[in-house]
């Protein structure tokens, strides 16, 4: 995510940082570099141009060109512009006093409404509401059947009707809605390949039979500016109140997240990070600019975590970790958790300190599989007491795990080191450094 954009900044700013002393010059030729890797970014012209003169303003004053460290000054002001121009706060989805909420996905063909309908419907389940999805989308073949089996999947209840009218079938869905106990209505509408009069009159109708608390532009991240460019027609229509972004793992330059809000006056509400169902995210502009700075989030990695991980579980493991008991099936299980998270490059890069020293770094998420595979062909008692493990149980072990006595003893060095880790992290040491992240970042 933001990979291009984020190393073109970097560039920028380490000219910056190598100076003890700035000058007004110094400033505007870095920030020439910066307007170049937004535009190159396909950030909107405009949108580069206000941010600019937005951050030049800031930079040149007094304040920061006198300061001790005037390099990293000017970083935080580019921060704090990042964050304002994304929106500041995060911005929740509007849920309705009298249920049942209803939230209707605009968007073009192949942009991922119907499969954010299913992940929308997923998070909800999963906070104890019960949603009813809405095939509406009757242009494009399978979209139906898709959002179906969508349904299924998540033991969530998919709308049925005979009707071919989208706006008939959203009417008598919310309609039903309101008399079955749902408390979600997800409308999942028809896509075009681009903006056309019988596709906007057909939303706009939907809009007016059903009254939606949530229009929701569905775009493809992918698209830089031209998402923004649909963006604005679709709100120009419909009056949007959010947008959700998809595809946000693969787009490395970041155009529409910086460009769709300043664009339209409309906030990002949730981003799309992958093709599974649990893979939706609320959008956090101070998060999304520490990515972009290269500084982590580890707000969101916190988050994932907590989702895994119970309380208890937490505890026990806090625990044995301050008992200095922390064996090898702790350590199997923490390695589950670990891919529970996402890839190993993904997590260390929202690890503040660990993603600048990471860009260059390619992590092999096989290693954590033969790495299983290992423990798992060690005895209990191995695992419980791993210095009784000798050059034949080695040897044993690395038979039974398809693997060499060089990547056993690897393993048990890693485990050896990771105690060490803990038992810092434990005393404190490591907490402070990563909590530097929670109270803002450390430039």
């Amino acid at each position: 995510m933001f990979e291009s954009l984020s190393e073109k900044l970097e560039t920028g700013f380490r000219k910056l940082r190598g100076r003890g002393k700035l000058s007004e010059s110094d400033v505007k030729e870095a920030l020439r570099e910066v307007r170049v890797a937004l535009l190159e970014a396909d950030v909107h012209f405009d949108v580069a141009k206000s941010f600019i003169e937005n951050i030049r303003e800031k930079a040149v004053g007094e304040s920061v060109l006198q300061s001790l460290k005037p390099g990293h000054q000017v970083v935080k002001v580019v921060h704090e512009e990042l964050v304002e121009l994304m929106g500041r706060e995060q911005s929740k989805l509007t849920i309705a006093s009298s249920p049942p909420t209803i939230i209707m996905l605009a968007g073009l063909q192949g942009s991922g409404k119907t499969t954010t309908a299913g992940k929308l419907a997923k998070q909800f389940k999963k906070e104890g509401t019960r949603p009813l999805l809405v095939p509406a989308d009757v242009q494009r073949p399978g979209a139906i059947h898709q959002l179906k089996i969508l349904g299924k999947e998540l033991g969530v209840d998919c709308y049925e009707s005979d009707s071919k009218d989208p706006v008939e079938i959203c009417r008598s869905a919310v309609s039903m809605a309101k008399t079955s106990g749902f408390n979600r209505v997800i409308l999942d509408t028809a896509g075009r390949l681009h903006i056309d009069d019988a596709l906007m009159d057909e939303l706009q109708k939907v809009k007016s039979a059903t009254t939606p608390h949530e229009i929701l532009f569905v775009a493809d991240a992918m698209l830089g500016q031209e998402a923004v460019n649909v963006a604005k027609g679709f709100n120009d229509a419909l009056d949007i109140t959010g947008v959700i972004l998809t595809k946000m793992d693969g787009d490395a330059r970041g155009g529409a997240a910086l460009s769709i809000r300043h664009v339209t006056g409309k906030p990002i509400k949730l981003i799309g990070t992958g093709e599974k169902l649990d893979k939706l995210e609320p959008f956090h502009p101070e998060r999304i600019a520490g990515r972009i700075l290269n500084k982590g989030d580890i707000l969101s990695l916190i988050e994932k975590a907590e989702e895994i991980v119970s309380k208890e579980d937490a505890e026990k493991l806090a625990n044995k970790i301050h008992k200095n008991v922390f064996d090898l099936e702790d350590f199997l299980s923490q390695l589950r958790q670990m891919k529970k998270l996402g890839s190993m490059q993904s997590v260390m890069k929202m690890i503040p300190g660990l993603s600048n020293k990471m860009k260059n770094t390619q992590v092999d998420d096989k290693v954590l599989v033969k790495t299983e595979a290992i423990i798992c062909s060690m005895t209990p008692k191995e695992r419980r007491h791993h210095k009784v493990i000798n050059s034949s149980r080695k040897k044993r072990i690395a038979r039974g795990s398809g693997t060499h006595v060089s990547d056993v003893n690897r393993v048990l060095k890693q485990f050896d080191q990771t105690k060490k880790m803990m038992k810092q992290f434990s005393s404190g040491g490591f907490a402070r450094k990563m909590m530097m992240g929670k109270g803002g970042l450390p430039f």
